[in-house]
């Protein structure tokens, strides 16, 4: 669904992205891992349109979306968790989903009733303001008010940072349960070993705005990724 191909980025002179090419597929989680600051996040905000690329293309379904602005792609059915999270603080947590109605026709403008299978914790606070949140319950609310845009390739940026055990292993069944269910292709970055191996169909490694590892999640050997993963 999603084919990224030999994609350059540049920040001013400094380029952040060399030749990056990656597939994510439908049904499939594929994992970005990488130390801090070697090009992950840049990629991803390359995927959502948040920064524009130098060159290479960016194939959605088919078609080039590399001059597509951010609101263009998430019509198309892309949806982006960004690292932080960044949910509105002063909304409360009804309102926090209901931004994601912007992607949406007006047919479509409501909370599906499986956001709150994935997240029951959600239905409780929907009166709750976001910043009184936990950083847990907070991550919790960014997927959701992704999800509530329906798509068919969710981003992932760093969703266990910060986040207390019990979170993760619930955000963890949150993606394995969205994966199986066959519609749509995940793109996760991740910098904890065993959460990626644990979840990968398919995985790269970054290093310096490039690509040195990749695979099947069955071929990740663990002591090669930590090579790369260890300051």
């Amino acid at each position: 669904m999603l084919k990224i191909q030999e994609v350059d980025l540049f920040y001013g002179a400094s380029q952040a992205l060399r030749g990056v090419n990656l597939q994510a597929e439908k049904g499939q989680v594929t994992c970005v891992m990488g130390r801090n600051g070697v090009g992950k996040t840049s990629l991803m905000n390359a995927v959502v349109g948040q920064q524009a690329i130098a060159g290479g293309k960016i194939l959605w379904e088919g078609e080039n979306i590399g001059a597509f602005s951010t609101s263009k792609r998430a019509a198309k059915g892309i949806a982006y968790v960004p690292q932080g999270r960044e949910i509105f603080p002063l909304l409360n947590v009804k309102e926090n989903l209901q931004t994601g109605y912007a992607a949406l026709p007006r047919s479509l403008r409501h909370v599906p009733d499986e956001i709150f299978h994935l997240f029951p914790v959600l239905k409780d606070m929907l009166g709750r303001r976001g910043g009184d949140l936990s950083g847990g319950q907070q991550q919790q609310l960014a997927i959701a008010r992704a999800l509530v845009t329906r798509p068919r390739l969710l981003v992932l940026d760093e969703p266990t940072e910060g986040i207390q055990p019990s979170i993760i292993k619930d955000i963890a069944r949150v993606i394995r349960m969205l994966r199986d269910g066959g519609d749509i292709a995940i793109l996760l970055v991740e910098q904890y070993f065993e959460f990626a191996r644990d979840l990968a169909d398919a995985f790269v490694v970054m290093e310096r705005g490039e690509i040195v590892l990749s695979g099947t999640g069955q071929d990740m050997v663990e002591s090669e990724v930590r090579r790369h993963l260890t300051v």
